[in-house]
């Protein structure tokens, strides 16, 4: 029998940590070797035996950890926001030091997240117009979301590769944002509000009819079927994965 895999979960004293903790106890292939708040050290990771990590914290703190993971050979499973383009060269840089470690960044774990952003990339090559609306709860630190990101650039390589235009937009007058964030040529609107968790919306319009693909997150356990899949596919997977989508099959 194939012993269960060694799990340190970073940030585990917040609300999505907290339930990371939960879902690694649950499995019976997942070992939880440790579980760090914010000022414990690193250390602790090795000394506990971890081979896998799941970094959950703070845009702050996320490049330290996982650069500390990558260079003790660890692989990492992450949902920290903030991964930007030039955060993400050098993390493929640092992974191409230490061949065979497995780093995933996840903008969302939700599986059905996932599969939406990548059904609303397989249409929007059909339909003239696309525009985005994300909602999430008041406590997000930031706008747009990193799916909602995520999702935009996929639409817009989609309708790149198939050769579609820009969607029309006649205004020429508006206050600043009443059109949204301009991510890769996809407008993208950003809802704060008490009571919601994580929710997206991608409008897609052509000539007389419209399609709306949607996905609700009603609490963070739906974001935990990802992170396990994470941990058990990172390490078949070396290298730099941006995406849950890469562990999923899609081009079916």
């Amino acid at each position: 029998m194939t012993p269960p895999l060694k799990v340190a979960v970073l940030g585990s004293h917040g609300r999505m940590g907290a339930e990371a903790v939960k879902a690694v106890t649950a499995a019976e292939d997942l070992d939880l070797v440790a579980a760090l708040g914010r000022g414990d050290s690193l250390q602790d990771v090795l000394d506990a035996g971890a081979t896998h990590v799941v970094d959950l914290t703070v845009p702050a703190s996320t490049e330290a950890n996982v650069r500390f993971a990558v260079e003790h050979g660890l692989h990492a499973v992450v949902g920290t926001t903030g991964w930007d383009e030039d955060r993400r060269a050098a993390l493929s840089g640092l992974l191409a030091e230490h061949p065979g470690t497995g780093v995933l960044i996840a903008p969302n774990f939700a599986l059905g997240s996932v599969l939406a952003s990548a059904f609303a990339a397989k249409a929007a090559r059909y339909f003239e117009s696309v525009e985005i609306i994300e909602l999430h709860h008041p406590d997000k630190v930031d706008a747009p979301s990193g799916t909602a990101v995520r999702t935009a650039q996929l639409v817009s390589a989609a309708r790149a590769a198939a050769g579609v235009p820009a969607g029309p937009d006649a205004t020429e007058q508006c206050l600043d944002g009443a059109r949204g964030a301009d991510v890769d040529g996809v407008r993208v609107h950003s809802v704060r509000l008490r009571g919601l968790v994580a929710h997206q919306e991608v409008l897609l319009g052509g000539p007389g009819e419209q399609l709306t693909i949607r996905h609700d997150s009603y609490d963070r356990a739906s974001f935990m079927p990802g992170v396990l899949l994470g941990l058990r596919s990172v390490a078949a997977h070396p290298g730099l994965t941006y995406g849950l989508d890469g562990y999923l099959d899609l081009n079916g």
